[in-house]
């Protein structure tokens, strides 16, 4: 940690030295205010490490806290059901018992969707994991679908499938740590940015258990039978039920891979390149456009040029003539492509193999900034293009106006915050913008800073017309932005909907909608 706290300081211009975190002995943990029924105890637990790691997610404020020992909302009891009988057998205990449950897959969570932060009507939280539910139980080839469990986390499910030659091709960039389950519960967004990208697009039908009973829709390609049921599970955030398998549709594992980066004068003219690109019907499984202060970030341009990564992929054919009409569509607003290569080079010797480097990097670096006394946050949102270049502009100074004005840091020069954008996902009609902030705290208040940073930036994106995400759903941080964007009357219908499947309130309060 001293090490990277040097680096840290040279490569940003600010830092400070590391913090010892707290040791898990030394947190002052509450003592537990329900405890598991004999006929439960031996998939439950309540060691102080269990409550611990099932208390917090990922995101900054997260990693903070828990450095500091700071677990204010631990759940009292950590279930580990080993199948669907004991998932309800452990919701049933919650109804019970008037206890929370809160489903748990990986823990990866941004946006507080796995904190126990509860009201006094609640008798206690119940972390319920579903990590034992990690199999895939069945592969269709003739379909080219999968039964998998819902807790199999991301390289466990791509190791089985790929034992018959297939994959999900889903990729989020907690695909380490994060499950199936967690994806559909909370819509989540691959690392390809074009076409069935999004788990939405993979899932062919869901099966999840409510206090109320098993539920699961039709195992369809399409259907036009009223609105469907598995749509309404897939970020439903736990509160309509415990996903605990889906049927998903896979593919060949790719065989032809291609990718360049593309250098533009500015982040604009990228922009209108992409947009060309992804309307062209081209659909290439990555275009990234970097900002200038993204690229610089992550070495993957020229210092003051944004850079477009550029790649394309096939199980079945070249994809060399795909990549060259890219190219020219790129060359036509400016741009300047490096060298094609075959295979993303993983030591960061071009510009596709630095970012890429860099991103798959970007997760775990977190913990050591946040010890170093640096905020290291992002945020997501999706605008259709005719909005954007003014979105971009309000938003990015509404952040930078924020940054400045909560931590002091100076405007520009040495120890100056920096900011990046990127766009992690493109549609026709408008791109996913990828907004990284990182900038010197005050120890101490870092908690309080990042919440003032984030509700500006956050009234910033939903009075632009934005959503306050495009795949780090809602939780528990984004439910004053996620009321203001949803209608009301879909409120009330979704609320409906979970007094019919959880009379009793007890699956996730406080997120999507109140109890």
């Amino acid at each position: 940690m001293r090490a990277a706290a040097t680096d840290v300081r040279e490569r940003l211009g600010f830092g400070g030295e590391p913090e010892q975190p707290v040791a898990l002995e030394a947190i002052e943990l509450r003592e537990p205010r329900i405890a598991p029924p004999p006929a439960l105890a031996a998939i439950c637990s309540q060691h102080r490490y269990d409550r611990v790691s099932h208390a917090l997610g990922k995101a900054y404020r997260d990693v903070v806290r828990g450095m500091r020992g700071e677990f204010d909302n631990p759940p009292d009891v950590v279930a580990r059901p080993r199948d669907e009988a004991e998932v309800e057998s452990v919701l049933a205990w919650c109804a019970e018992a008037g206890a929370a449950a809160i489903p748990y897959g990986g823990g990866t969570s941004v946006v507080g969707g796995v904190e126990p932060r509860l009201g006094d009507e609640y008798a206690g939280a119940v972390s319920v994991d579903l990590g034992a539910l990690d199999r895939v139980l069945e592969v269709d080839p003739v379909s080219s679908a999968a039964r998998i469990q819902a807790g199999a986390l991301g390289p466990a499910l791509e190791e089985q499938l790929a034992a018959h030659g297939l994959t999900l091709r889903h990729f989020p960039q907690s695909f380490e740590y994060s499950s199936l389950g967690g994806w559909i519960a909370t819509r989540a967004g691959g690392h390809f940015a074009t076409r069935l990208t999004r788990i939405d697009d993979l899932v062919e039908s869901v099966r999840a258990i409510a206090p109320s009973g098993e539920w699961e829709s039709r195992r369809l390609p399409g259907s036009g039978a009223g609105p469907s049921p598995d749509r309404m599970l897939i970020g439903s955030e736990g509160i309509l039920g415990v996903i605990t398998e889906a049927w998903v549709r896979v593919r060949p594992r790719p065989t032809h891979k291609l990718s360049v980066g593309v250098a533009f004068e500015s982040f604009a003219a990228g922009a209108e390149a992409v947009r060309e690109l992804a309307q062209s019907g081209l659909d290439p499984a990555n275009c990234r456009l970097l900002d200038p202060g993204e690229a610089g970030l992550t070495h993957a341009a020229p210092a003051g040029k944004a850079m477009l990564v550029l790649g394309f992929e096939s199980a079945h054919h070249p994809v060399d003539a795909l990549i060259e009409i890219a190219i020219e569509a790129a060359r036509g607003h400016g741009g300047e492509p490096g060298e094609v290569r075959g295979k993303q080079a993983s030591g960061g010797r071009d510009a596709v193999g630095a970012w890429r480097h860099a991103f798959l990097a970007a997760p775990y670096l977190r913990d050591t900034l946040a010890c170093c006394g640096v905020i290291s946050d992002t945020f997501e949102t999706a605008i259709t293009w005719d909005r954007f270049a003014d979105f971009h502009a309000t938003v990015s100074e509404t952040a930078r106006r924020a940054v400045a004005e909560v931590t002091g840091a100076p405007p520009a020069g040495e120890g100056a915050p920096i900011f990046g954008c990127r766009f992690t996902h493109v549609y026709p009609d408008g791109p996913a913008p990828y907004f990284t902030i990182l900038a010197p705290v005050r120890r101490g208040s870092e908690v309080a800073q990042w919440d003032e940073i984030k509700a500006a930036v956050s009234d910033a994106v939903i009075a632009a017309g934005g959503t306050i995400t495009h795949h780090h759903a809602v939780g528990r941080d984004h439910r004053p932005w996620y009321d203001r964007q949803r209608p009301d009357r879909f409120a009330d219908a979704l609320g409906a909907a979970k007094r019919e499947l959880d009379p009793n309130a007890v699956l996730n309060p406080g997120v999507l909608i109140d109890p």
